[in-house]
């Protein structure tokens, strides 16, 4: 118990128990020791107790704090003799068990701290409360006589304040590695090596040092949008084409590239029509920028992108030579001329082709305009003739019944004939439709049955594989809530006081609960040893009394022809009894030795109740207890 002892005693002294340093085990714990352990500990474990944590001088008010800690403890759910007694005259086993209760109730966390929440919020409130105790202690300043440039640095130092730390929101366009996080992509030995060598930090790419946070957040709200949108066309679209995404990624893009294609066929016929010149203009200047960018993907390809290529290059050059350029053009003398040439002419272009994309969206939004007003009146058109002919309906109904009216009887009797013969009519179709109404539907059941198993089963797969990516995005969100709880607690590890060798208590309670079980171990052993002994004695026991039996027999038989034999049947008589009465000696002797040990540990036990102590104890405190109560009795005497 040594080890439960110390561990104990180090948890009472970080709670703020003034406990000697030559106090070791429980054993050397006073009343006083005993009382201030247990308030300190139901000070902690509950908030609102308000006991003192010292024995006060009387007697009776002793008796009262003894009371009233029993009662404390009860409420808390500790089960077992609780009275006053436990206090003031304490024994080693009822203290053990007692702190061993209270330090099981002290919060989790440390013996020394409150019970606080984990998490970020904590942590917030935690710096924001220390943000504002540390501006308390700073000395109130006018605005106009505020150090700006000063910081903060102690109590009776200048504290920097205002927004002179504040700037515009600005964000710059940031080039990062991109493929790392997949390992089933490979990344050319080129790209690596600019990505190692020449690609500059993050930090590094903003012009200004304000830039870089706005930066990063732009760049990640992008990815974040990117990638629901990704998420959202991948479920609407995606999973019911059946296809993976690498197939359906591909897919898009060579609708992407058609169109492409298609656009620049339509400049080209453009350019045979209306303004020759500025078309094929703009229709070089896209090539060209085709060009650079399937450069940049190198020479590989397949056959249908080598084949556009060659054939966008026949194009470009049948253009060339329609609209006649490279006939009669002078050349330039000198390469900077030409340079110039070039630059003035790629600025013109890309003027005219922010023009064109201006000019191009504004047609398209005044398209979409008319577009939704024509299907606007179309529905318009659709309702007003659906109107028109419920009130041709209406009238030509009305208009009957008008010219019914000179003659109402006779049309009466003539319309309760065609009344009758119609309803003749539909009980004959109905019949008549019953009897194909049956195998139709039978085989309207076969066939829906049939189509709903495939459906079921796709509808399945398909929710089989969003219940997966449910799972793997509460898989992402739980690993990043451990995360930010592995920080949390590095963090209040960190902020702990790094004296306790929390180790070594580990280690020597891992290896008390070792002994433990080694000590179970043998005593099984020790148990199974004992069955066994009992067993054989059981079986020596038995074999004893059936050789006596068969012996006794032969011997008896014997006996009444032989005087010899006479003889040895009484002495096989006495040595039986003799063995018997020897037997019931070691018996008696074992039951005796079990009964000396038994009594030497409740001797052991009550010694260690201090009982002689306690009764000395008793004794001076029934004395001084009649001292004050002659006292009080006088004091009331005297007035």
């Amino acid at each position: 118990m040594a080890e439960v002892d110390n561990i104990i005693i180090h948890t009472f002294r970080e709670i703020g128990c003034d406990l000697d340093e030559d106090i070791e085990t429980l054993r050397q714990f006073t009343p006083e020791h005993v009382v201030e352990a247990t308030v300190r500990c139901l000070r902690l474990i509950d908030t609102n107790t308000n006991l003192p944590h010292s024995l006060p001088p009387g007697m009776s008010a002793r008796f009262r704090l003894g009371t009233d800690l029993a009662n404390a403890l009860q409420s808390l759910g500790f089960r077992g003799d609780m009275g006053y007694q436990t206090f003031l005259y304490p024994n080693e086993a009822d203290i053990r068990r007692l702190m061993m209760f209270l330090v099981e109730k002290l919060p989790k966390e440390s013996a020394a701290s409150t019970d606080e929440p984990l998490g970020t919020s904590a942590m917030l409130s935690r710096r924001i409360s220390a943000e504002i105790s540390r501006q308390l202690q700073c000395p109130w300043v006018p605005p106009p006589c505020k150090r700006r440039s000063v910081r903060w640095i102690g109590p009776k130092e200048w504290h920097r304040e205002g927004a002179s730390g504040s700037h515009a929101f600005r964000s710059v366009p940031l080039a990062v590695p991109e493929g790392l996080g997949d390992l089933t992509r490979k990344i050319p030995k080129d790209i690596m090596s600019y990505y190692n060598n020449h690609m500059p930090l993050v930090k590094d790419q903003p012009a200004r040092e304000e830039d870089i946070v706005p930066s990063l957040l732009e760049r990640n709200a992008a990815a974040v949008t990117a990638a629901q949108e990704w998420e959202t066309e991948w479920n609407t679209t995606g999973l019911p084409s059946r296809l993976s995404q690498e197939e359906y990624k591909a897919k898009k893009r060579e609708r992407l590239m058609k169109r492409m294609v298609s656009e620049l066929r339509q400049g080209l016929q453009k350019s045979e029509q209306g303004d020759r010149k500025s078309a094929t203009a703009d229709l070089m200047q896209m090539l060209d920028l085709l060009g650079q960018k399937g450069a940049t993907k190198g020479t590989k390809g397949s056959r249908f992108t080598h084949t556009e290529k060659l054939q966008f290059a026949q194009d470009e050059e049948k253009t060339a030579a329609q609209i006649g350029i490279g006939e009669g053009v002078p050349r330039a003398d000198t390469e900077e001329e030409l340079r110039q040439k070039r630059e003035d002419e790629q600025t013109e272009l890309k003027e005219q082709l922010s023009q064109l994309t201006s000019q191009l969206e504004s047609m398209e939004t005044e398209s979409k305009k008319l577009s939704a007003s024509v299907q606007q009146m179309d529905e318009q058109q659709i309702e007003k003739k659906r109107s028109n002919s419920e009130k041709e309906a209406s009238y030509k109904v009305k208009k009957k019944t008008i010219d019914l009216l000179p003659n109402a009887e006779t049309n009466i009797k003539l319309l309760q004939g065609v009344v009758e013969k119609s309803a003749k009519q539909l009980v004959s179709l109905a019949n008549q439709w019953e009897e194909h109404r049956a195998p139709l539907i039978e085989d309207y059941r076969q066939a829906r049955d049939t189509v709903s198993n495939k459906e079921s089963e796709s509808q399945k797969r398909l929710e089989d594989i969003q219940a997966l990516r449910e799972k793997m995005k509460k898989v992402a969100e739980e690993t990043r809530a451990k995360e930010d709880m592995l920080k949390q607690l590095v963090a209040e590890y960190e902020r702990m006081a790094k004296d306790v060798n929390r180790s070594a208590y580990t280690r020597r309670i891992l290896e008390i609960v070792a002994n433990i079980h080694k000590q179970k171990d043998d005593i099984e052993k020790v148990l199974v040893d004992t069955r066994t002994l009992q067993k054989e004695i059981n079986q020596l026991s038995g074999k004893l009394d059936r050789t006596f039996t068969v012996t006794d027999e032969l011997i008896f038989r014997d006996a009444k022809k032989d005087e010899a034999v006479r003889k040895a049947y009484k002495y096989l008589a006495a040595l039986h009894e003799s063995f018997d009465q020897l037997i019931k000696t070691v018996e008696e002797t074992g039951t005796i030795l079990r009964e000396i040990r038994e009594l030497e540990d409740q001797i052991d036990s009550e010694s260690g109740k201090k009982t002689v102590a306690n009764l000395e104890k008793i004794s001076t405190d029934y004395k001084q207890m009649k001292q004050e109560n002659a006292a009080l009795i006088a004091k009331l005497k005297g007035k």
